[in-house]
Parts: structure tokens; C-alpha cells; sequence
């Protein structure tokens, strides 16, 4: 259809203006009616008006809205509208002196409806000027003229469309100016910490990193650190004392930028707290003045510490503990405050840093002193008993202790070798009261006689050095023992005669000799001793063990210059007991016995008939006394 046709088709006269208005009107009714109120109007009873019948009023708008619209089929787009730059107002609708007077729009006689849709509806009625209700082409109508008809719409509908506007500008409003104010606080938290940020127990909320810095300074300006120490009152050092001074790490800059601004809102509902390095720097020479300038470093002030040590108390060894004592380490002293400064610490005690001090050499957990207290109440707790025949000897600690030495205080004083001297006294005395040796011993002889024997080379010899180191050992490791002394030389029984009952009777005035085995006389025979004539050659009277048997032998006399010997004599039989002294056969002499050793006596030997000495090399032992007395 060509622009010209569609312009020809379009009412040109007033009932058509009016005809529009009246869609402009529904339309808009449609958007702007109000649930609720279609609700009522559905229900409301229509009174008739100049006289037509409800039914009329509904058979009108139900002939409008039936035939008001024709389905979308029914145009084409391209032909229905003109272009803009094709459209003419006035070709359009046409001149005034085309449609005549009756067209104007006369403002001064143009009722405006009262409130109401249907009192509108019988104003386009009463116009008399509707054609039908099928619907024209949309036509173009300047702002103005839809102002103006917009003008004409009822009040509570104006109002409620005004209302609507009034809401979403105001909205539109809320949401601008919230997205301004968060934009403002992210550009305002740009360069400050959130709400409800803490550093280092400073509350940084909206502060800038210098002012955060500034008030770490501000924190350590009046920096002071108290010192205490051993029997001292505390004193305390002044950040001024020692030029004490605050330096940036740059960690709070740090912690600023890692923070992202548009999560600013975090901050009034999540609190967060950090830590960081307090770096301060502060004059070394000045600090060493303060530790020196301490009360406790004073030399009036301090006291040397005192070793552990054992002691003898309560009838029982015990360790008594060291003493610590104020000695100040002033070294170690100053190292330790060093680092408490550093540390931006408040208080030190030296009382608590052990190398503050100097320390006891021996402390009661000492090794060395643990061993000496085990060896002591070893030494109160070894008992050691000799036997010597029927007689006994008891060492234990009530005796060991004395041996012991200890100083004003009770404390042990270990000398080994004052310790081992006591030892060996004891064993000394043990072979001074119970050895035989060297002792002269009461024997009665077969004749009846009671004689006096003396012996260097038979009895009981205790081995002093040996028992002596056994007898240490005991008693450091706690022993409790009875038992015989170490001996170097035995007898056959204890006693002051320890000859027993087992023992050869050589009886020199008589010239008898007896052998007794367990009591019992074995054998006897008379013999013939050393030549009394000559000192050298008399037979020595003591107590003898043999020393050998051989079978045959020679008899020699001193060597002589020559090389040759006084004598030499074989004979059968050789049985020495003292030294060069000793049994033997001499089948040379025709008589034994009697007085023939005052005159012609043998060089100092025990001369036995042949057939006698046969019998006793038989039978005599290693150990059995050999008893000489004249």
C-alpha cells in the first residue's frame, strides 16, 4: 500500500482524534490498573446514563474490544508506516480548512472528564463523533498533543503512574548513590586499613600505614626493660639510657598493599589481627655501661657458689647440694639483656638464665660425685670377717668411716691415699696379732720337758700387700664376706703353739728324734747332731719345714779356693731343712746317740743310722714342723 493510500485511509475529522485518545486511554488503563481494582470493578453494578441500558454500555465496549484489533496478520510493517523523513503532520491529518471548524480542538470547550473510566466513555459517547471500532493505522502524534492526552486520564490513575515514576527514580537514585558511597570507601580504604584491624596491639582501623608506623614509634619512644637478680632489688634501664630507637621493617606498608580496598566492608564484621617485626636499634656500648653499673654486678654484692659434697650425716652418707650463689657472669649477663632488648622484652631475670651466674663446679648430679657417695655407703656397708683358728677379726663400717676424712663442714674429703695408708695399717696389725713367724712358741717334749722354740722361718706370715689391695676392693664394692687373711706362709694349725699334733721332735741334749702323725709316735731313732766343739757346726735349735728329698746325693763342705771341696760325702738319702742342715744316712759312723756330738758331732747334719733314714724319707712330708731345741 502506498504512503498515499495509508494516508487516505486514516480519519481525518475530530470523532478520530477522539478515537485515538480513547486507545491511548485503554492502553493505558491495561498498564496502570490495579489488581485490587479489577477485582471490584468486575463486581460493580453500572447504573444506566441518559437513558441507556447497562446492557447497551457492555454491548459497546464489547463491540470495541471484539473489533478493536485485527490479528497481526492483517499489516505489513514496511507498508503500514511512512519513514519519518516521509510524514507530514498536516497531510496527514489534513489543513483546517480541509476538515473545517468542526476539527479544531478547542481547549476552552473541551470538558475534562470527572474521575472515573466510565464518565470518560459517555464523554466519547455524547461526542456522537465514534466510527468503528476496528482498529486504524497508528498514526503520528507529536509529544505534545500525547501530553495532552495524557492530561485527560483520571485523577487516581495520573496519580498512581506518577507514584510508580516517583518509586523507580527513587530507586534508581538509592542505587546510584550506593554504588558512590562504595566506590568512595574503596577509593577511601585505598591507602588505610580496614575497621577492625590490628597490628601488633594497636588498633589500625582507617589508619594509614605512616600513622600506623608513627604509632609503633610512639609504642617503644618510652621503651624500658626491668632487671632482675639474686638477692637484689629490681632496677630498671631506660630506652633514653641506651639511645633505644624504632625502625621500620616495611612489613605494615606491606600488609597495606596486600590488602584489596573493595573488600573494605569486611573489615566492620571480621577482625584481624597481625604481628610484625618491631625492629629497633639501640647503642651496644651504652647497654654494656648499664649491666656494669647493675647492683648485682657490684663485687660487694656477690658470692661465690659452693661445690656439692658428700657428707656423713644421720649415721648414713648422703650428698649435700651445692649452693648457687650471686657470682655475676657479666659477659653472659650482658648477652642475655642484649637479646631481652632486642626482643623489645619488658623484664629479665637473671635468676632464671643459669648462665648468668657462675655455677658449682660439683653438683649433686655429678658423676664423680655419685660414684664417691655409692663408695661411701659402700664402705658403711662392707663387713669383712677373719678367721684364724678358733679367733676372728671383724671390719666393718663403723671402722671404715673413721678411716674417712671430712672437714668442718662434713664434707668428704677424697685422698686416696690417706684412704689406702689406713688399709694398710689394719692389714699390719692383723699380721702383728695373729702371725706366727718370728714368735716363740711353748712346746712340751716327749721327755716331759717344757721348752721354749723359736722359729724365723715357720708359722703363719700374712702377705700384707696382697690382703691389703683385696681388702680395698671389698670394701668399695660393699662386701660381706668371712674369710682367711691372704697368707705367703702357713703352719699346720692356728694358736699360739701352731705346730699342731703332727710334727718331728729333734731333741739335740738327748739325741732322740720323734715323729708324731696326728698324735701318734710313727717313728723314732737316734741320731747324731753338729759338733758342739765348733760354733759353725752346732745344729741351729728352731722350728723347720723340709725343703727337699733326693735319693742319692753328695754331701759337699765350703768350696775352697782350689775349686776342690772341704769334703764330699755320697750318701742314700738327703732331707734338708735348714738351709745346708738336714737328714741323711751315715753308714761312716758305728754308734749313734748319746754324748758323741759334745766331741765328734757331723758339720752341722742330723746323721741317721742307713736303715733308719731308709724309713724316714718314706714317710716324711714337705710340711710337717721339724721341732730342734736342746
Amino acid at each position: 500500500m502506498s504512503s498515499k493510500k495509508k494516508r487516505n485511509d486514516v480519519g481525518s475529522g475530530p470523532g478520530e482524534n477522539i478515537d485515538i485518545e480513547d486507545k491511548i486511554n485503554a492502553a493505558m488503563d491495561k498498564i496502570m490498573k490495579d489488581p485490587e481494582e479489577e477485582r471490584n470493578s468486575s463486581q460493580r453494578k453500572y447504573e444506566p446514563d441518559n437513558g441507556e441500558s447497562e446492557t447497551e454500555e457492555y454491548e459497546s465496549e464489547e463491540r470495541y474490544d471484539s473489533e478493536e484489533y485485527e490479528s497481526d496478520e492483517a499489516y505489513d510493517s514496511e507498508e503500514e508506516y511512512e519513514s519519518e523523513e516521509d510524514y507530514d503532520p498536516e497531510e496527514e491529518y489534513g489543513s483546517q480548512e480541509e476538515h473545517g471548524e468542526d476539527a479544531e480542538y478547542d481547549e476552552e470547550g473541551y470538558d475534562e472528564p470527572e474521575e472515573g473510566s466510565q464518565d470518560f466513555s459517555r464523554n466519547i459517547k455524547a461526542s456522537g463523533k465514534l466510527k468503528s471500532a476496528r482498529p486504524q493505522p497508528v498514526k503520528y502524534v507529536p509529544m505534545d498533543d500525547i501530553e495532552e492526552k495524557l492530561a485527560l486520564l483520571p485523577e487516581n490513575k495520573r496519580k498512581k503512574h506518577k507514584g510508580l515514576k516517583i518509586t523507580g527514580l527513587a530507586a534508581a537514585m538509592a542505587v546510584v548513590v550506593a554504588g558512590c558511597a562504595y566506590a568512595g570507601m574503596t577509593y577511601y580504604y585505598s591507602d588505610r586499613f580496614f575497621e577492625g584491624t590490628w597490628i601488633n596491639g594497636i588498633d589500625c582501623s582507617g589508619k594509614t600505614a605512616y600513622e600506623v608506623e608513627t604509632a609503633l614509634a610512639d609504642k617503644v619512644q618510652d621503651y624500658s626493660i626491668q632487671v632482675s637478680s639474686r638477692n637484689q632489688e629490681p632496677q630498671m634501664i631506660t630506652g633514653e639510657q641506651i639511645n633505644y630507637q624504632y625502625l621500620s621493617t616495611g612489613e605494615t606498608l606491606q600488609l597495606l598493599k596486600n590488602q584489596k580496598p573493595y573488600e573494605w566492608i569486611k573489615g566492620f564484621y571480621e577482625q584481624k589481627s597481625y604481628t610484625v617485626a618491631e625492629n629497633v636499634a639501640y647503642d651496644k656500648t651504652l647497654l654494656q655501661q648499664q649491666v656494669t653499673a647493675l647492683n648485682c654486678a657490684k663485687t660487694e654484692n656477690q658470692t661465690a657458689p659452693e661445690n656439692a659434697y658428700v657428707a656423713f650425716k644421720d649415721n648414713q652418707f648422703q650428698i649435700v647440694p651445692e649452693t648457687e650463689g650471686t657470682q655475676l657472669n657479666v659477659k653472659q649477663a650482658y648477652r642475655i639483656l642484649d637479646q631481652a632488648v632486642a626482643d623489645t622484652q619488658a623484664s629479665i631475670d637473671f635468676g632464671t638464665a643459669p648462665d648468668a651466674y657462675v655455677s658449682a663446679e660439683v653438683t649433686q648430679n655429678d658423676p664423680e660425685l655419685q660414684s664417691a657417695l655409692e663408695a661411701c655407703n659402700n664402705y658403711t656397708k662392707a663387713s669383712i670377717t677373719y678367721t684364724f683358728g678358733d679367733q676372728t677379726a671383724t671390719l666393718d663400717g663403723n671402722t671404715i668411716k673413721d678411716w674417712l676424712q671430712f672437714d668442718e663442714k662434713g664434707q668428704l674429703l677424697m685422698d686416696d691415699n690417706t684412704f689406702h695408708q689406713h688399709i694398710a695399717d689394719y692389714v699390719a696389725q692383723l699380721a702383728a696379732t695373729y702371725n706366727t713367724v718370728g714368735t716363740e712358741r711353748e712346746f712340751h717334749t716327749t721327755s716331759g720337758r717344757t721348752v721354749y722354740v723359736y722359729s724365723s722361718v715357720y708359722g703363719w706370715a700374712i702377705d700384707q700387700a696382697a690382703e691389703a689391695a683385696q681388702l680395698a676392693q671389698e670394701i668399695q664394692s660393699g662386701t660381706q664376706t668371712t674369710r682367711e687373711p691372704i697368707y705367703e706362709q702357713t703352719a699346720n694349725s692356728h694358736g699360739l703353739n701352731d705346730l699342731g699334733n703332727t710334727y718331728i721332735e729333734v731333741d739335740l741334749s738327748n739325741q732322740h728324734m720323734y715323729y708324731y702323725q696326728s698324735g701318734s709316735l710313727i717313728f723314732d731313732s737316734e741320731f747324731v747332731s753338729g759338733n758342739m766343739s765348733y760354733s759353725d757346726r752346732q745344729t741351729h735349735a728352731g722350728i723347720f719345714t723340709l725343703y727337699s728329698k733326693t735319693s742319692p746325693s753328695v754331701l759337699r763342705g765350703d768350696k775352697k779356693p782350689d775349686g776342690t771341696y772341704e769334703y764330699e760325702e755320697p750318701v742314700d738319702y738327703w732331707m734338708p731343712f735348714d738351709g745346708g742342715i738336714g737328714f741323711h744316712d751315715a753308714p761312716w759312723r758305728d754308734a749313734f746317740g748319746g754324748d758323741i756330738y759334745l766331741t765328734n758331732g757331723s758339720h752341722g747334719c742330723i746323721n741317721l743310722p742307713p736303715e733308719n733314714a731308709a724309713v724316714l724319707y718314706s714317710i716324711i712330708d714337705y710340711n710337717v714342723p721339724i721341732v730342734c731345741f736342746y
